[in-house]
């Protein structure tokens, strides 16, 4: 009987040329990513911490946190982080359940599902601009349809772009609808992964269809609902384009009363010229952002299944 051979020892430096082969071929991505995420990220913190910036001339005076201070206490940038969080608490749940509900019936036709799969993806392949003034219509005091909606339900009609207390509902209102496309796209995807075996197996137990529903497919579906709740998390407090195909660059409708905190950023840095105290709410938004992603990941671990 043979003795088995020696296992050949693994050589260093072949590794090391294969590490170093591997690094030459991300080497282009890793300047993309330097000289656009990370190069900014360091000059904003760098310029968040002056009391005075220059941008044109990249000159600061002081050093501190007085910029902090300064936005912590500006009554806008209160109004910028309500208006953001309401459309987090308020426009996240209905575009989830607005978009889970249109994904669950396109997903239950049998030979129209890629025409309406189509029709529902085409508004996030349209201009945000473009939709914009579609909404700035249909908002419109005097002839909106909106209005012309509430009339006929017997309501008063509103002053949604003028007045200051209803213009972040018509931002929010548009944000969901906005953002509903991409969200139906992905329920469909992770709706069609689930294996159709377990939905015969309960119909053939005679199990109700809201059964089905809560056992079945909500628990197969949580990785997808869990993904769809970051990214419109995310698309949320990232919101400025709405406000900006609504209203203008120069103002969040009257007295900025759609002001949010991305739009807080945009305002700071480009009307107003103030880049420390821009770059210094751009850090604040950051923080906040990230916590957000440790909690959105500490609760994924604990309530999202996995097939």
């Amino acid at each position: 009987m043979r003795s088995p051979k020696p296992a050949r020892a693994e050589n260093p430096l072949g590794n090391t040329r294969r590490s170093a082969k591997a690094y030459l071929y991300l080497l282009p991505a890793f300047a993309v990513l330097a000289v656009f995420v990370v190069y900014p990220i360091l000059m904003t913190l760098r310029m968040g911490f002056y009391q005075s910036y220059v941008y044109l001339t990249d000159t600061g005076t002081g050093f501190g946190l007085n910029s902090f201070r300064y936005v912590l206490q500006d009554p806008a940038f209160g109004l910028a982080v309500r208006n953001t969080m309401f459309i987090v608490l308020v426009g996240v749940p209905i575009t989830i359940v607005l978009s889970l509900g249109a994904a669950l019936l396109i997903n239950s036709l049998l030979r129209t599902k890629g025409l309406f799969q189509t029709l529902y993806f085409l508004p996030y392949v349209t201009s945000t601009l473009a939709i914009g003034l579609v909404f700035r219509w249909l908002f419109h005091s005097e002839y909106g349809y909106i209005n012309f909606f509430l009339e006929f339900l017997g309501l008063e009609p509103q002053k949604w772009l003028s007045d200051p207390n209803l213009t972040i509902v018509a931002v929010t209102i548009f944000t969901i609808w906005n953002g509903m496309a991409f969200k139906i796209v992905l329920f469909l995807a992770g709706l069609q992964k689930i294996d159709q075996q377990y939905y015969k197996a309960a119909r053939i137990d005679g199990t109700p269809a809201h059964r089905i529903f809560f056992r079945i497919t909500m628990p197969l579906l949580s990785p997808t609902f869990w993904m769809v709740t970051i990214v419109s998390v995310i698309h949320a407090f990232k919101t400025y384009n709405e406000v900006y195909a609504m209203f203008s660059r120069e103002s969040a409708g009257p007295g900025n009363s759609a002001i949010t905190m991305v739009y807080y950023i945009y305002d700071m840095f480009f009307n107003r010229g103030q880049v420390h105290y821009a770059s210094a709410a751009a850090i604040i938004f950051l923080a906040i952002v990230l916590a957000l992603t440790v909690i959105q990941k500490w609760v994924s671990k604990r309530f999202v299944y996995y097939v």
